[in-house]
């Protein structure tokens, strides 16, 4: 099934000497980012604000997601030390004030790679106090000792993608992946930290209903989390999952209107977010005005 996309889910193609900055920085230190392995449709406009989402522990994911562009295979327990450090540099020579850490799923890991997004952070909050650090972990199988050493660190937000509705789930996601595991992964992280922001978000085309999309908010925000992410499923290639729909930005408005009526205390609803996408924004909007 070929559908045709909408004017609305074209990205704009994007350029500039902040652009080149941050590629050239990124090639220099060898450092990956989500933009480029998710093949973000977002990718020219952040890196032309000079903003980046950090990818830690390579680039080779042990699950295999019907929807993610992602390489998949088995890393053997491979991590590089020293990519903390890389990321320090880059975040000083791009001048950041807000970064987003994520990562490929380690299952071959026993914490799962929650050491590495300590150190991270930990090494980034040292070298600039006052860095706001958001992560976008997966699921680190709901482990309280995994979750606990990444919010120990000292994290501003920490995000968790439940990535679609429960019913999609067995069928999209890898088959070690949970829905229920990825809820309980966002309420672990908000019982051990009261005050910690708490994220999620999801994908729509892929053949839900609205039913399941209002009842995936609800079940979202029963856990408490503060920020949420709606964004149209794009398929990155004919071996991934079909788009089953495209939404209109009139009804990502509504998800928008809907979701914040739960007492969501920000919502990001539109055809291309994603849920890094301008996440400097969608804190400082949130918090920094005083919304919350």
């Amino acid at each position: 099934m070929n559908r045709r996309k909408p004017e609305w889910v074209k990205s704009k193609i994007f350029a500039g000497d902040k652009f080149a900055r941050v590629i050239r920085t990124l090639k220099d230190l060898q450092l990956h980012t989500v933009c480029v392995e998710a093949k973000c449709p977002n990718l020219g406009e952040c890196w032309n604000h000079g903003t980046a989402t950090f990818l830690i522990l390579g680039d080779i994911c042990t699950r295999n997601c019907k929807f993610c562009a992602t390489k998949t295979g088995n890393p053997r327990g491979v991590v590089d030390y020293e990519e903390p450090e890389r990321i320090l540099r880059a975040v000083k020579e791009m001048n950041l004030d807000y970064v987003v850490i994520t990562s490929v799923t380690r299952d071959d890991l026993p914490d799962q790679g929650a050491e590495i997004y300590a150190t991270t952070v930990k090494l980034l909050k040292k070298a600039k106090p006052e860095i706001l650090v958001e992560v976008l972990v997966p699921d680190l199988r709901a482990k309280l000792e995994c979750i606990k050493k990444v919010t120990d660190a000292g994290v501003d937000v920490f995000a968790h993608n439940v990535e679609v509705v429960k019913r999609l789930t067995p069928s999209i996601r890898d088959r070690r992946a949970s829905y229920e595991t990825s809820l309980a992964t966002l309420r672990i992280a908000k019982e051990l930290n009261r005050n910690l922001f708490t994220k999620s978000g999801f994908m729509v085309g892929l053949g839900e209903t609205n039913e399941e999309i209002i009842q995936t908010m609800r079940e979202i925000r029963d856990v408490e989390v503060n920020f949420l992410t709606i964004g149209q499923y794009l398929q990155p290639s004919r071996n991934h999952a079909e788009v089953m729909k495209y939404y209109t930005p009139e009804e990502f408005r509504e998800f928008e209107k809907i979701a914040l009526s739960m007492g969501f205390d920000y919502v990001a609803s539109a055809p291309l977010v994603r849920s890094s996408y301008m996440a400097g924004e969608f804190y400082l909007k949130t918090v920094k005005r005083n919304v919350i």
